[in-house]
């Protein structure tokens, strides 16, 4: 029996948890053999090092790929992805994988796709056919056009896929991997691990015990350059309300340095004492988190998907998640303190009146992926549909 060399590449501290049900699944079957790559800024402390908690899984890792440009700008993306192509070219070449393995939207994941489709690898898309708010919009769809096998996580992804032109039998709704993980926490929800005690972090030694929100607020890639000031209306809503509140860092996009900065300069001259800021945790302890907070605040993906399943309620700013299919656990407002005030006052009245919603799968996605890798025909060529 031949096996299979699914080669996965993770880029970005989200990926991780996009992906991680489903690389346990390939470990386990017996057609498959994972190639795990480790990439961008997964590799890098100051995006909180999830390669770290990579290894700590358990999981070999068969290549790390260093590839981001510092500066976080329009420029600096375009070099990273252009130089991820270079390495990750020459990884493939010689990992000599079977299939690829690029997953959703992330500006270096395009890296991925390249680096595989020019050398006839076939490439294997997860969570395509979604539609984002910013520069994420455009790579998710041109992954889906170089990619061979389509892996998307809700219905309405699988029918934009095919209205794209890609082969509706090539097209496969397995649901989204880190839902896996929000059904397992959602059977045992209580937070068994104290947040500081646990991954340190800097800010106040809050009073979380009595109820806390979650912030988790990214740089808009377009709109880069309001980085600091968009940022900056959601930390002054926050320490004014005075609800305890954990703050995560952002990730690597153009716009991320406005965004640090804002964070920086805020904590150090008005020294909220409401507030204790992280870089990351494992999948599992951030949405036990989540799921014990009062809302989540910020324009995370993560209350799009896994909120909806866990019924946490949301409150989304801006326009990163435009487009993007909710559930009604989200209440979307603009870049205003007061309205950001409200907004969370409004969703924290429902903190325990929220129902759960399966759009992004039901908790089996990483074996379903598994299964089809395995039986799939893998190609490297395709035709438009139509």
């Amino acid at each position: 029996m031949s096996v299979r060399k699914i080669c996965v590449v993770i880029t970005a501290r989200p990926s991780y948890s996009r992906i991680k049900t489903a690389l346990t699944a390939i470990v386990a079957h017996p057609k498959l053999e994972l190639q795990l790559v480790v990439a961008g800024s997964a590799l890098l402390d100051r995006y909180g090092n999830a390669v770290d908690y990579i290894e700590n899984d358990g999981f070999k890792i068969d290549a790390k790929v260093f590839m981001v440009l510092e500066g976080e700008n329009k420029t600096s993306m375009a070099k990273t992805t252009g130089l991820g192509v270079m390495e990750l070219a020459n990884t493939f070449y010689n990992l000599k994988p079977d299939a690829v393995v690029t997953i959703a939207d992330r500006f270096e994941t395009l890296a991925t796709s390249i680096a595989a489709s020019y050398q006839n690898i076939p490439l294997i898309h997860i969570q395509g056919g979604e539609v984002t708010g910013n520069i994420d919009e455009k790579v998710r769809h041109a992954n889906t056009k170089l990619a061979d096998i389509h892996l998307v996580a809700s219905e309405d992804a699988k029918n934009r896929v095919v209205k794209m032109g890609e082969d509706a039998n090539y097209v496969f709704n397995t649901g989204c991997p880190s839902i896996d993980i929000a059904c397992s926490v959602n059977k045992s929800p209580d937070l068994n691990f104290n947040p500081i005690e646990k991954y340190g972090g800097v800010g106040s030694n809050i009073n979380w015990q009595g109820g806390y929100i979650v912030v988790m607020q990214h740089p808009v890639t377009t709109e880069y350059a309001e980085a600091k000031k968009n940022v900056l209306a959601t930390l002054k809503a926050v320490h004014k309300l005075g609800i305890p509140a954990f703050w995560f860092w952002p990730n690597v996009d153009a716009g991320a340095d406005g965004t640090s900065n804002g964070i920086r300069s805020y904590r150090e001259i008005n020294k909220p004492e409401n507030i204790h800021f992280f870089k990351n945790m494992i999948p599992e302890d951030f949405l036990r988190l989540l799921i014990n907070s009062k809302c989540l605040v910020g324009n995370s993906s993560v209350g799009i998907r896994e909120c909806a399943y866990l019924g946490v309620p949301v409150v989304n700013i801006g326009t990163r998640q435009n487009g993007r299919t909710r559930g009604v656990n989200v209440l979307d407002v603009s870049y205003d303190e007061a309205d950001i005030e409200s907004a969370i006052l409004n969703r924290i009245e429902l903190e325990n009146h929220m129902t759960s919603d399966s759009i992004y799968g039901e908790g089996n996605s990483g074996e379903s992926i598994a299964n089809i890798l395995a039986e799939v025909e893998l190609r490297f060529h395709k035709t438009i549909s139509y």
